[in-house]
C-alpha cells in the first residue's frame, strides 16, 4: 500500500506543469528595461505584435514564437533552474534545455542548447530579461 502511494506522489509531482516550481520566475521580463517602460507606456500586447519575446513562468512567448515550459527542476546550490521546453514557430516543433539564473531581482539570464545559424549569433533562446513592474500578461 505504501508504495502505490509514493508512486502516485511521484507521478503527479513529475506531470506538475512548469509553474508549480517553487520560488519560479514572478512577473513579466523582457529583454530591457527600455522595453519595460514602453511596455508601460503603451501596451504588452503591442511589444508583442512587433516580435518582441516575452518571458514568464509559463514560458517565452513572441508573435509567431514560443516556448512553452513543461519541467522546471530548481538547483540547490544557486538562485537557478533547469528547463525543459517545447518550442514553436511555423512550420517547426522542437524541443529545448534551458538553464535560468536570478542574477538579481530584477534580471533573469537565460542559457540555451538549442544551437544558432550563424557562430556570432546568441545562442537560441538565451540572453538576459528584465523585469517589467506593474506590467501583466495580456
Amino acid at each position: 500500500m505504501g508504495l502505490r502511494v509514493t508512486l502516485c506522489v511521484s507521478m503527479l509531482v513529475a506531470a506538475s506543469p512548469a509553474s508549480a516550481a517553487e520560488d519560479f520566475i514572478k512577473g513579466v521580463y523582457l529583454q530591457t528595461q527600455e522595453l519595460c517602460a514602453q511596455a508601460k507606456k503603451d501596451t504588452l500586447q503591442t511589444l508583442i505584435d512587433t516580435g518582441n519575446v516575452i518571458l514568464s513562468a509559463d514560458g517565452l512567448q513572441s508573435v509567431e514564437y514560443n516556448c512553452e515550459f513543461v519541467q522546471v527542476a530548481k538547483a540547490t546550490r544557486s538562485p537557478s533552474w533547469a528547463v525543459t521546453a517545447i518550442c514553436q514557430e511555423p512550420g517547426f516543433l522542437f524541443p529545448d534545455i534551458l538553464s535560468i539564473t536570478q542574477m538579481n531581482a530584477t534580471q533573469i539570464d537565460i542559457v540555451s542548447v538549442r544551437p544558432t545559424a550563424d557562430e556570432g549569433e546568441q545562442a537560441g533562446n538565451g540572453g538576459s530579461y528584465y523585469l517589467c513592474e506593474g506590467v501583466s500578461l495580456p
